[in-house]
């Protein structure tokens, strides 16, 4: 068994290198493609070093736009986006810290009837609500909005049960000890509750944000004004350019600016994000 050890690393080493590169290669030849002209990738061949056009065609996305994308720069789409992305993860993860303190802090009748009510949704696929969704935003009058965009989707029944759950953890003496030091309600969660939640916290914001940021089938919906656009919805249309072929050179350049924001978040919160997934503070 000794014996085999250094064949094991070995083969853990290739298999992690292997990895990498099946991940990073897509985004290589991505970023490789948003450098080039429109020939150099309709001519059959796939370039695998950076061209002279990265100026060019950044500038051209960010500036002008792309007309099969509603002629509106790439930058007020990444705008739509980030600001659709931090009200969901923002407005999921207030919403469930509250409804799970109430659930776990306060008696009321009927508590744990609502914390099924909510834990139910979860079973409700997301198509069998968007229509009633959307009657619901068209009649209030939310349509091309950034309310419309973010406040339907604010509810987390995930969320709620995951900070129920860590609440029930924290020991009860916490709060009694609170009590005692005359702490009322808002003080025990903003100073006491808050602060243990930190981590948990950032992992949900990490994952709501790129939920967020990936949305797709609720803008499309609720968006007919090109300049609430999201930036999926600009990718989106860009490769279904109707009267002639895709830019892909632009659809490139435009997927690599749309990685950057969640890139960005990742990276800046990743501690909190991996002791939010497996450690409990306490």
């Amino acid at each position: 068994m000794v014996e085999n050890r250094p064949y094991l690393t070995i083969l853990s080493h290739l298999v992690v290198i292997l990895g990498i590169i099946v991940t990073v290669m897509p985004i290589w030849i991505t970023f490789v493609a948003s450098t080039h002209p429109i020939d150099a990738i309709m001519d059959g061949t796939i370039p695998m070093w950076p061209g002279d056009k990265f100026i060019e065609n950044y500038a051209t996305v960010l500036g002008a736009g792309v007309a099969d994308a509603g002629g509106i720069p790439v930058g007020t789409m990444l705008f739509n986006s980030l600001v659709m992305a931090l009200a969901i993860a923002i407005g999921k993860i207030a919403i469930s810290l509250i409804a799970a303190y109430a659930i776990v802090y306060f008696d009321f009748p009927f508590r744990m009837a609502c914390f099924w009510l909510i834990f139910i949704t979860l079973m409700l696929p997301v198509e069998v609500r968007i229509l009633p969704t959307f009657a619901v935003v068209a009649n209030l009058g939310l349509l091309n909005s950034y309310v419309g965009l973010s406040l339907p989707l604010i509810a987390s029944a995930t969320a709620t049960f995951l900070f129920r759950q860590f609440f029930l953890t924290v020991p009860e003496e916490l709060a009694e000890a609170a009590r005692i030091d005359g702490a009322g309600p808002w003080k025990f969660f903003k100073d006491i509750l808050l602060p243990l939640s930190r981590t948990n916290v950032a992992a949900l914001f990490v994952i709501l944000f790129i939920y967020g940021w990936n949305q797709y089938l609720w803008p499309l919906l609720v968006t007919t004004d090109e300049s609430f656009y999201t930036v999926v919805m600009g990718i989106q249309r860009m490769t279904q350019a109707a009267e002639s072929l895709p830019l892909w050179h632009l659809v490139m350049a435009t997927t690599m600016l749309a990685m950057v924001p969640p890139v960005i978040v990742v990276v800046v919160m990743q501690k909190l994000f991996v002791k939010g997934l497996v450690e409990t503070e306490k």
